[in-house]
C-alpha cells in the first residue's frame, strides 16, 4: 500500500477500512477496503479528517467487487429474472414470475472456470415461484482484473444469457382411463381422483375425462375425441406395460401421435410414455401414479405448462437423480429426485 493524498485518489482502491463516527448517531465502517474512491466521496473523507487514505496498488486494470458482480449478473440473466442490489461483491438472481428454471450447464462451467467469480445455481428444470432466489453470482477477491470481467462479456456472447425462467401456463388437459377391469366397474377407478387433484394444484381445467376398454380401436377414437374437444395436453392412463393385451400405445399410434419416448429411466415412472399429435403432449401415465405422490410425471409436467417440447434426450438425462429415495414422508420438490 501506499499513501496518497485524498484529493488524487480518485478511481484508486482503497486499502483499508475507514471508520465514520457521529457521536450519538453512528459508528462503523463508512469505506470498505477494496473501494473505488469517487470524486463525491473526497469531501465526506475530508469531514472524516483523511487528508490521506492508504492505496492497494494494482499492476493492471481492475474492477471493485460489486461493480463486478453486477456486472456478472447483467451478463448471466435472462428473461423472467430481476437483480439484487450488489452487496459484499454478490448479486442474487430472483425469480420475476413462477415458472420453470432453464440454465445452460456449459456456460455456467464456462463461467466459473474463469477464476476469482462464482455462479451458483439451483438445479435446472426446477419449478419455482415468484420471488424465489435461483441463483447468486459473486466476485470472490475485493477487487477482479479487467481482462477476467471481458472474458465474462465474452463468454455471455458465446453462449447467451445463462439463467432463465420460462413461464408456465394454465393449459386445458384431457384424460383418458383405460382398462376394462375400470370401464365395467369391476373396480373403483383411482386414477381420476389423483389427476384431478394434481390438474387443481396447477389451475389446468379438464375439457374431458372419459373411459375406454382394453380396445385399440375405441382407445384411439377416444383420444381424438378430447383432443378435438380443445384439450393442449392429453394425459391417458393404463395399459402402459408390456403385456399381451397392453394396447394403450398401439392405440396412441393408431390415433396418429407421433411416439417420442417410451419408459424413463425415473422410479417410480419407469413405464412412462410420451408422443406427440402434431404440438399437442400425449403423455401415456404408468401405474405407479395412483399410489406414489411424485413420479416422473410430476418433474416433467411443469416443462410441458411452460410449452416446451419434451424429447428423448430430456427424458434420458433425467437418469441422474431419477431415483426416488423413497423417503417416510415426501417432501418434493425439496429434494434431489429428478434433478439432473
Amino acid at each position: 500500500m501506499r499513501k496518497v493524498n485524498v484529493k488524487e485518489a480518485v478511481g484508486l482502491v482503497l486499502g483499508q477500512d475507514l471508520t465514520k463516527i457521529v457521536p450519538g448517531e453512528f459508528k462503523g465502517v463508512k469505506f470498505k477496503k477494496g473501494y473505488i474512491i469517487k470524486e463525491e466521496d473526497i469531501e465526506e473523507l475530508l469531514k472524516m479528517g483523511k487528508e490521506h487514505v492508504y492505496i492497494a496498488d494494482m499492476d493492471e486494470p481492475y474492477v471493485h467487487e460489486n461493480d463486478g458482480a453486477r456486472i456478472l449478473a447483467s451478463a448471466i440473466c435472462g428473461e423472467g429474472i430481476e437483480l439484487s442490489n450488489p452487496a459484499e461483491g454478490k448479486v442474487n438472481l430472483i425469480a420475476a414470475f413462477s415458472g420453470v428454471l432453464k440454465i445452460n450447464l456449459d456456460a455456467l462451467n464456462d463461467m466459473n472456470s474463469i477464476g476469482d467469480l462464482m455462479i451458483s445455481t439451483l438445479h435446472r428444470n426446477t419449478f419455482v415461484e415468484k420471488g424465489k432466489k435461483v441463483a447468486s453470482a459473486k466476485i470472490i477477491p475485493l477487487v477482479i482484473s479487467q481482462e477476467k470481467m471481458d472474458r465474462v462479456r465474452e463468454t455471455e456472447i458465446k453462449y447467451g444469457k445463462m439463467i432463465e425462467i420460462k413461464p408456465v401456463s394454465k393449459r386445458k388437459v384431457g384424460i383418458l382411463i383405460t382398462g376394462n377391469e375400470v370401464y365395467y366397474k369391476r373396480i373403483e377407478d383411482r386414477f381420476a381422483p389423483v389427476l384431478k387433484q394434481k390438474m387443481e394444484f396447477w389451475g389446468c381445467p379438464i375439457v374431458d375425462l372419459q373411459y375406454s376398454p382394453d380396445d385399440m380401436d375405441v382407445t384411439s377414437a377416444k383420444i381424438n375425441e378430447i383432443i378435438a374437444k380443445g384439450a393442449e395436453i392429453m394425459i391417458v392412463t393404463g395399459g402402459m406395460a408390456v403385456d399381451p393385451d397392453d394396447v394403450t400405445m398401439a392405440s396412441i399410434e393408431k390415433a396418429g401421435c407421433k411416439i417420442e419416448s417410451y419408459g424413463s429411466p425415473v422410479l417410480p415412472g419407469a413405464v412412462f410414455l410420451v408422443a406427440y399429435k402434431d404440438n399437442i403432449p400425449v403423455i401415456g401415465m404408468p401405474a405407479c401414479g395412483m399410489y406414489h405422490k411424485t413420479t416422473v410425471f410430476d418433474i416433467l409436467f411443469p416443462r410441458f405448462l411452460a410449452g416446451e417440447r419434451v424429447t428423448r434426450k430430456d427424458i434420458v438425462e433425467l437418469a441422474h437423480g431419477g431415483l426416488c429415495m423413497e423417503c417416510k414422508e415426501c417432501h418434493y420438490p425439496i429434494c434431489p429426485f429428478g434433478k439432473a
